[in-house]
């Protein structure tokens, strides 16, 4: 591995794990802000909210372990690293989503039957506006950070925190409707929404890291990129049996060269060496091991 690969990666890593610490933080504010809220409105839609705060602290701090543990390098009883930590807590973060949607639903439900009106309107409008502001800058940096290092676990808590913004704008939206309007129904209208789109996501979340950890291909474009890079390169013939796998941040490459068999040794590896360096180019971080075949 080169000097600029560990560099770029030791980047990634503080970048995932800063990130990561802002999701805690974040998560922690919003669970003391909503759950006065609560308190003082009674509004579900609110405690919709809240318990998908109360969901993500969980889920963020299960991530921050995950990616720290994640760094830890190769050894000799994980020799492709430890980065299937990440997919793994993103599955139990997907579990944790649907818990939180279940429990919203039901909310919704005996609300429906019947329950208390929201009061103090205008404190719960304040406080979840609040929420929704800093909701949407972590989601901007996760984002971020997320197209930089291609964490699955970035973008599970980021999809989390995207799910829980609209509850935050739709319980925006029933506290105004019961403050200036007395409507009350909407209130319920977005809990049970929120609570589908908790849903949706948290199964994409699921079905990303479960892919990775059952070794599907990591990617249609990777061959493409391969074969690409093989044009490129003069003195490589060919190239086939390619093979890719994504564990957590990381995307590891297998294929065979094809080099005329009159080559030395040390021209051979030379352009193994330049066929790798020209797949990385084309997909940068991926760890590619490439076997030469004589044609």
């Amino acid at each position: 591995m080169t000097s600029p690969d560990r560099g770029a990666r030791a980047a990634d890593d503080r970048a995932v794990v800063r990130v990561a610490c802002a999701s805690v933080g974040v998560a922690c504010l919003l669970i003391a802000l909503k759950a006065w809220a609560l308190h003082a409105t009674g509004a579900l839609s609110v405690g919709a909210s809240l318990a998908d705060s109360a969901v993500d602290l969980v889920a963020s701090a299960t991530i921050l372990i995950a990616v720290i543990y994640a760094r830890k390098p190769a050894d000799d009883d994980h020799r492709f690293g430890h980065g299937s930590a990440e997919d793994i807590a993103a599955i139990a973060q997907a579990a944790l989503v649907l818990v939180a949607a279940a429990l919203i639903a039901v909310g919704a439900v005996q609300r429906l039957a019947g329950g208390a009106a929201i009061e103090r309107e205008l404190a719960g409008i304040a406080v979840m506006a609040v929420s929704a502001a800093v909701t949407l800058g972590l989601i901007l940096w996760q984002s971020r950070v997320a197209r930089q290092t291609g964490s699955p676990a970035v973008a599970a808590d980021r999809l989390h925190y995207l799910a829980d913004l609209v509850p935050n704008l739709g319980a925006l939206a029933a506290l105004a409707a019961a403050r200036w309007f007395s409507v009350q129904w909407l209130d319920i209208v977005v809990a049970l929404a929120a609570a589908a789109i908790l849903v949706s996501g948290s199964l994409r979340i699921f079905a990303r890291a479960f892919d990775a950890l059952m070794d599907r291909e990591a990617d249609p474009a990777v061959e493409r990129i391969v074969r690409e890079a093989a044009a490129g390169v003069v003195g490589i013939e060919g190239v086939h049996d390619i093979r890719s796998r994504r564990t957590g941040r990381r995307v590891f490459i297998q294929l065979h060269a094809e080099i005329a068999g009159g080559r030395t040794l040390a021209e051979a590896h030379e352009l193994g060496e330049c066929l790798r360096e020209a797949v990385i180019a084309g997909m940068p971080g991926a760890e590619v091991l490439i076997h030469k075949d004589p044609v």
